[in-house]
């Protein structure tokens, strides 16, 4: 058995791709999207026909770019099981706009459901600032089910699970990049890394208590960072390294368990706004990269809107 299908026996596997083409080969659950992932994706000439059957002759370049959106999780979903869901991201410009988020987030269930589809299939993905979870609050009341994306600290894990979300998306690779430059090393052990580290601390306090909010790790370097949480509850997995692990017979120990989550020494949070700023910011590496990927997706976005309106 392979170390991929040991994996799926204790962790929903969801691939972390616009490549649609890469999704029959290794069978994920789900599969996770964002600017940057479909950016990718329309530069590999495979997809250039999907992008121009989209966007041509559409009047205008942004409806026609959420529409480049839609059509990309109609097909991932074509390569996922029945009960697969895809995760589509709201425009990170309106991060700190709860309601602009709010509306967004319907324009993409219509659209869908346009196609057929229902919500049932689809996660709005929110970037993890108060805003985003409050948008995420109000949707999640109205049966719409949200992914909270760019999430590094406990305290935005917190107002997640607070706002009842359907899903975090910790991320482990950016925070290890953050820490190897701060610390000037070149790497780190899978126990000692940080991201892994800040995932795991995560997902005890969700446990702990009590939170039906599930956590999917996100954003990885390496197979060894994946396996290193092996037991939460989804990993979303570049198709690199879904290649990597299909390909490997590595054995895969449960490396978190409701057990251990119930026996860390988490403390329970309770923020408002202002508490959670503050307590956001004394973290100082994940106050840093949230800005700063939510700057790397808004750029992303300007790149394919750019790429869409020579197409229109």
């Amino acid at each position: 058995m392979s170390t991929l299908e040991d994996l799926k026996k204790i962790t929903v596997v969801v691939a972390d791709t616009g490549q649609f083409h890469e999704l029959k080969k290794y069978s994920p659950q789900d599969a996770t999207t964002n600017p940057s992932l479909i950016l990718e994706a329309i530069k590999d000439p495979a997809y250039l026909p999907l992008l121009k059957e989209t966007v041509k002759g559409k009047k205008d370049v942004y409806s026609a770019y959420m529409d480049l959106f839609i059509a990309f999780g109609v097909e991932i979903l074509k390569f996922l099981p029945p009960n697969g869901r895809v995760s589509i991201e709201v425009d990170p410009k309106l991060s700190w706009d709860k309601d602009a988020s709010i509306v967004f987030a319907h324009k993409i269930i219509d659209r869908f459901a346009k196609k057929g589809i229902g919500s049932e299939k689809i996660l709005i993905k929110l970037a993890s600032t108060y805003e985003g979870a409050e948008a995420a609050r109000i949707l999640e009341r109205m049966g719409i089910h949200c992914n909270m994306t760019l999430l590094f600290s406990m305290a935005q894990a917190s107002i997640c699970a607070d706002a009842g979300v359907t899903l975090i998306s910790p991320f482990v690779g950016r925070i290890t990049d953050f820490y190897k430059k701060e610390k000037g090393v070149t790497d780190f052990s899978p126990e000692d890394d940080p991201g892994v580290q800040s995932v795991r601390r995560i997902y005890s306090y969700l446990k702990k208590f009590g939170y039906k909010t599930q956590v999917m790790g996100a954003s990885f370097r390496s197979s060894k960072q994946i396996l290193a949480l092996a037991g939460s509850d989804l990993l979303t997995i570049a198709p690199k390294f879904l290649e990597e692990m299909s390909q490997s017979q590595q054995a895969v120990p449960k490396k978190l368990d409701l057990e251990m989550a119930k026996n860390s020494d988490v403390s329970k949070l309770s923020l408002n706004q202002s508490s959670f700023e503050f307590l956001h910011n004394e973290d100082h590496g994940a106050a840093f990269l949230l800005s700063d990927g939510i700057r790397r997706f808004a750029k992303d976005l300007d790149t394919l809107l750019g790429i869409v309106a020579k197409e229109v």
